[in-house]
């Protein structure tokens, strides 16, 4: 579409989990290392909640692949709307068990503990991993629950990584849920970005794709983005594709305020206040953004501090190196 238009190799802003984009806040980061440490010490039940779009699938996706969790070997679920006799069998199927285990529950279950005792013999850890977890059936929730009991004198089996959006939270509060409730011994929560955060988001986006930030989008359009996605970089993906492609149309660069606001009329997004061009952003707000850390493949800091550009933005953009993983897996949120 408009790479070419734009100066890009690539599209910046499509909706997959595309791990050489992976972008890491310090609270996003934060969340990695809980996820790895809850896989890599077989912890019984790590949940991570977020509002759509921040990222969840993404961050799941870094710490499966990551060097940290190159001895977990984990089952990926992301659709939870499953029947029972559904959810039987598609563990049979991925755990590799016989026939009988897929239509027998009793039958999984010693052949699924058979199994993992086997892996863990071999000094690999197996665990069971449930994205959009707020959609799974109460029944649903407590075979999982009973998942958790699989174990060893010495630890866990069979780790747990529930994640879900906020609902999920509000439902482990119900009484019937208690004792899966009790189980979680990790828990970590995505929230939206802040102006600065939204700004490198999108920048690192664009560096990555091969283009000039600054050439793209104008100070007062990244504002605008930032306040009318309310920081959900799912939406912040949306609105600076749609943007770009009237850009394109209308064969001007770099976007600026008035096409971002077309953009977000057509997407019916109001999101926060409408704000003043170059309010967002002072002098002093901009001096006062503290410098984040570079991150290497696993996620962890560097001893370098990443490089920073003055730009049209009027932020002294932070740009985060993408973290390569060692899969290429790419799923959608």
């Amino acid at each position: 579409m408009y790479q070419e238009f734009c100066g890009l190799r690539e599209l910046p802003f499509e909706l997959t989990a595309n791990p050489r984009y992976l972008f890491l806040t310090g609270r996003q980061r934060e969340a990695l290392s809980v996820l790895q440490y809850g896989l890599v010490s077989a912890k019984s039940l790590t949940l991570l909640v977020g509002e759509a779009g921040t990222g969840k699938t993404t961050l799941l996706h870094a710490a499966l692949d990551s060097d940290r969790c190159r001895d977990v070997q984990a089952v990926y679920l992301n659709n939870p709307m499953l029947s029972g006799a559904d959810f039987v069998a598609l563990l049979a199927l991925r755990f590799d068990l016989g026939p009988a285990a897929s239509v027998s529950k009793s039958v999984l279950l010693e052949q699924l503990e058979a199994r993992l005792l086997e892996r863990r013999a071999a000094g690999r850890v197996n665990a069971l991993v449930v994205d959009e977890a707020q959609s799974l059936s109460t029944g649903l929730l407590e075979e999982i629950r009973l998942l958790a009991n699989i174990e060893t004198p010495d630890g866990k089996l069979l780790p747990l990584v529930l994640a879900g959006q906020p609902e999920l939270a509000t439902r482990l509060e119900q009484p019937e849920l208690r004792q899966l409730k009790q189980r979680v011994a990790l828990r970590c929560e995505l929230v939206p970005f802040a102006l600065d955060d939204t700004a490198a988001y999108i920048a690192s986006r664009i560096r990555t794709a091969g283009g000039a930030p600054a050439k793209l989008f104008t100070q007062e359009a990244v504002t605008l983005i930032h306040h009318r996605s309310s920081g959900i970089p799912r939406t912040v993906n949306v609105v600076c594709d749609n943007a770009l492609v009237g850009a394109m149309a209308q064969r001007t660069l770099p976007v600026d305020r008035a096409l971002v606001e077309e953009v977000c009329g057509d997407l019916r997004l109001t999101g926060a206040a409408t704000v003043e061009p170059h309010a967002a952003v002072s002098p002093s707000q901009t001096a006062a953004i503290p410098e984040p850390e570079a991150v290497d493949h696993n996620g962890d800091s560097e001893d370098t501090a990443p490089s920073r550009q003055p730009s049209k933005f009027g932020f002294r953009l932070a740009w985060r190196r993408p973290a390569p993983l060692r899969s290429t897996r790419i799923a959608t949120e």
